[in-house]
C-alpha cells in the first residue's frame, strides 16, 4: 500500500452506486477512490495506468463478469487484494468469489462501517466475510457435478461454446489467444468427460450458464 491511504479502484456498472461509495470510501482518512470502471476489462485498463492498493469488484456486470474479471486481475497482478461487494447471499456464490481470486466478500446491503472494515481488512492482507455470511457457509456443501470442478474461466469459455461461438471469436471476446482457448476447451472437455461440442452444450443447459448474466 501508499503508506498513507489505501488505494481502491470501484468495479461496478451502476453510476449511482459508484458516486455513493466512492463518497463513503473518500470520508475516511486512510482511504482513497482512485479510479472507477464499470466493467472487468476497463478495470484491467485501469490497472495498467493506475496504482491500486485494493479492487472493490461487482459480480454481476457487463462484459466478461465479475468473477471472470477477479480470476483475470489475480492471473496479472498476483498480489493485488480483491474485494467483492455483491447483492448475492448464496454460498455457491461466494465460494466460486473465493475460488476466482477474491480476498473478501461483502453484501450491498451492509452497513457503512461494515464495507469499510472489509476494505481495510482485505488491503491489509486478511480474509473477510460477511458476518450475514458465515451460517450460509456452514451449511453441508451439496452434492457436486463434474461442471462445479470448471474454473470460471472454464465456465465462460463453455457458456460462450454453447452461444455458438468459435475459438476465435471467444479469444475475441476474452481477450486472450485461440491457443488459451483450445487449451480451456480441452480442460473443460476432460472435466465433463464431453466428446463432442453438443455434449458440453448439454451441460451448459443444465447448468443454467446461458442464463447467467455477464
Amino acid at each position: 500500500m501508499s503508506g498513507e491511504r489505501i488505494r481502491i479502484l470501484i468495479v461496478d456498472d451502476h453510476a449511482v452506486l459508484r458516486a455513493g461509495l466512492r463518497l463513503l470510501l473518500d470520508r475516511e482518512e486512510d482511504l482513497l477512490t482512485v479510479g472507477e470502471a464499470t466493467s472487468a476489462e476497463e478495470a484491467m485498463r485501469l490497472l495498467e495506468q493506475t496504482e491500486a492498493d485494493l479492487v472493490l469488484l461487482d459480480i454481476e456486470m457487463p462484459g466478461m463478469g465479475g468473477l471472470a474479471g477477479a480470476q483475470r486481475i489475480r492471473e496479472r497482478w498476483p498480489t493485488l487484494p480483491i474485494l467483492v461487494l455483491s447483492m448475492h447471499s448464496e454460498a455457491d456464490d461466494v465460494r466460486r468469489a473465493f475460488s476466482a481470486g477474491a480476498g473478501g466478500y461483502v453484501l450491498k446491503t451492509a452497513a457503512d462501517e461494515q464495507l469499510v472494515q472489509a476494505v481495510r481488512a482485505v488491503a491489509s492482507g486478511e480474509r473477510y466475510l460477511h458476518p450475514a455470511l458465515g451460517a450460509a457457509l456452514a451449511q453441508p456443501m451439496p452434492s457436486r457435478g463434474p461442471i462445479d470442478d470448471l474454473s470460471p474461466r472454464e465456465r465462460e469459455v463453455l457458456r460462450l461454446l454453447a452461444l455458438g461461438y468459435t475459438n476465435q471469436e471467444i479469444a475475441n471476446e476474452l481477450v486472450v489467444s485461440v491457443r488459451t482457448v483450445e487449451s480451456h476447451r480441452a480442460h473443460v472437455m476432460a472435466k465433463l468427460r464431453a466428446s463432442s461440442r453438443a455434449a458440453m452444450v448439454k451441460y451448459a443447459l443444465a447448468a443454467g450458464l446461458l442464463d447467467e448474466t455477464r
